[in-house]
Formats: structure tokens, C-alpha cells, sequence
């Protein structure tokens, strides 16, 4: 009894200390680390996270599952090498949204928005991000924190809604052939 009575006094005293061991968070971390970490969650992600390039007002949210990493780096370069990251990887793809708001933000009220969303669109190249309205997409990646990981690359650019969302989708196994599949094995079919 007295044996088991000072292991657990043991085992209670060290953990504070190995809590203290404990790796600090991703927003922790020296910007330039920023790519490495992009390059390992593509490695680990799979249909259902999101990966998320943000401006600097962007918030820190708090649910579990939401990873944010401030990169320190211009907005433009980030999007440019999650989308080079991404189309390396065989088994996701992006679905890319944008905030409904950026088409309709006047260039009196935030200079240089025009720039950005001309650049914006070179970088995107033939993709078709979807428009959806800020709150919305912002709800989507709380709920989706609640399951799924999403990681949030922040950036210096300091114009309102211009964050580019990517909702990772299988690379493999095209929304065709999955609604394909559920019509095949619909009850009472």
C-alpha cells in the first residue's frame, strides 16, 4: 500500500513538470517556421479541414481545433504557395471561398483594394472561388473547429476581406462520383 501511495505522490509531483515540456502552440512559433508547418498539416489533412490565408485583423479564434500561425509574410506570397502546396498533394483539393464583401469594398475606403483583387485574381488563375458573406464562412470554420483541424496562416496585409478560405475536399473522388454513389444506394432503390 505504501509502495502504490508513493508512486502516485510521485507521479502527481512530476506532472507540472512535464506540462511545462509541452510544446508551445503553432501562434507561438518564428514566422519563417510558417511554411514547414503548411507543408506537414497538407501531409496530415484530408477532406473536411480548412486551411485558411488571413489578413492581419483576422481573429484568433478559440475553438479546439482551429490552429492559427502567424506567418509575418505578404498575403499574396501565402495564398500563392498554399495553392503550389496543395496541388502537390494527390489526395485533397481546394474549395476556394473568398468573403462576399471584398467585390463590394471601395478603394476611397481602404486603398489599394483594387490592387489586391486584380492580383488576387492572377493568383487564382482558372479557379472559381466560391463568394460567401464573412460571417458565414467564419461560422463554417467554428463548426467545423468542432471536428475537423483548420489552420489559419496569418499575414501582414492589412485590407478588410481579403482572407482566402480553402476547404479541403478528397483529390481523388470528385463530388460527381460521390453523388453518383448515394443515388446507387438510396433506400428503395
Amino acid at each position: 500500500m505504501t509502495r502504490s501511495l508513493l508512486l502516485v505522490a510521485v507521479v502527481a509531483a512530476c506532472l507540472p513538470l512535464a506540462a511545462g515540456t509541452a510544446q508551445p502552440p503553432a501562434a507561438a512559433q518564428a514566422p519563417a517556421e510558417w511554411k514547414a508547418v503548411l507543408a506537414d498539416r497538407v501531409r496530415l489533412y484530408g477532406h473536411r479541414n480548412w486551411i485558411v490565408v488571413a489578413d492581419s485583423a483576422y481573429p484568433a479564434q478559440t475553438r479546439g481545433g482551429i490552429e492559427t500561425v502567424v506567418t509575418g509574410a505578404d498575403h499574396l506570397t501565402v495564398v500563392t504557395t498554399v495553392l503550389d502546396e496543395l496541388a502537390k498533394a494527390k489526395h485533397i483539393r481546394p474549395v476556394i471561398h473568398f468573403d462576399a464583401e471584398l467585390p463590394h469594398v471601395p478603394e476611397a475606403d481602404a486603398p489599394g483594394i483594387g490592387k489586391y483583387r486584380t492580383d488576387l485574381a492572377k493568383a487564382l488563375g482558372d479557379r472559381r472561388p466560391k463568394a460567401v458573406p464573412h460571417e458565414d464562412v467564419i461560422a463554417k470554420l467554428d463548426k467545423a473547429g468542432e471536428t475537423f483541424r483548420v489552420l489559419i496562416l496569418k499575414t501582414d496585409l492589412t485590407l478588410p476581406y481579403t482572407s482566402v478560405f480553402l476547404e479541403l475536399d478528397c483529390g481523388y473522388w470528385s463530388p460527381d462520383a460521390e453523388r453518383r454513389l448515394r443515388e446507387t444506394i438510396k433506400p428503395g432503390r
